[in-house]
């Protein structure tokens, strides 16, 4: 049921006057394999299918990155949507900080600049206390308290490559993700310092029950290339 109501979840935004095209069939798995997004595009991006539903009280989300564009440059880094709220994106900031927006005003950090080179990044967050921070390559940043209380919702989709926001009337190149990311993985919990410290240098840990790069579902549409991890 989760593959056909993302195909149509997509089918309904370019209904509604989103520029998105249909999504390709479904895939599974992407283990040693990187995504690479070669240029600005308002259409390449990939979909990814949740292996259970969306509704979230904490979360801990981690990739690896790299990418080429300058710091003046706003990046979509990852994109859940419901049909009113940005419910949960991840950004790099025209003024190179890094920053993650939960339906409304966001957190911002400073953080070490993405580069060509790859960084491993980790994002945590939990309603009870509000407690939200980055880790860079298993260090992490200092503690922000952003929305306690807060739950995120189910139902939506979920992008990599775009950020789609009605009001903007559909995608745009210029915020559009250019580079490269593997290893992506989300759990419906925070994970210990140990834990993130034990991902950063590729040891085996729980996989993610949200997104595990072995198995993850996903559609790929437009320009993406899947490419071996060497």
């Amino acid at each position: 049921m989760r593959v056909s109501n993302v195909s149509f979840e997509l089918l309904l935004l370019g209904v509604c006057g989103w520029s998105l095209a249909l999504s390709s069939a479904t895939q599974v798995g992407l283990p040693d394999k990187v995504l690479i997004f070669p240029y600005e595009t308002d259409f390449s991006f990939v979909a990814l299918i949740p292996q259970k539903e969306m509704a979230l009280k904490a979360f801990t989300l981690c990739m690896r990155v790299a990418t080429e564009l300058p710091e003046e440059r706003q990046i979509i880094l990852f994109a859940y949507r419901t049909a009113d709220y940005d419910e949960l994106n991840v950004w790099r900031e025209k003024d190179g900080r890094v920053s993650f927006y939960l339906s409304g005003d966001g957190a911002f950090f400073h953080l070490p600049p993405l580069t060509t080179f790859r960084t491993n990044l980790c994002l945590t967050w939990e309603s009870r206390t509000g407690l939200a921070a980055f880790w860079v390559d298993g260090k992490r940043s200092t503690y922000q308290v952003y929305k306690p209380g807060h739950t995120i919702r189910p139902n939506g989709s979920i992008l990599l490559g775009q950020d789609p926001d009605k009001h903007l009337g559909g995608l745009e190149a210029t915020q559009s993700f250019v580079g490269e990311v593997t290893d992506l993985n989300m759990w419906d919990y925070v994970l210990s310092r140990s834990m993130i410290q034990a991902w950063n240098y590729g040891h085996k840990i729980p996989k993610g029950n949200i997104f595990d790069w072995a198995t993850i579902q996903y559609e790929l549409n437009g320009n993406v290339m899947v490419v071996d991890d060497d």
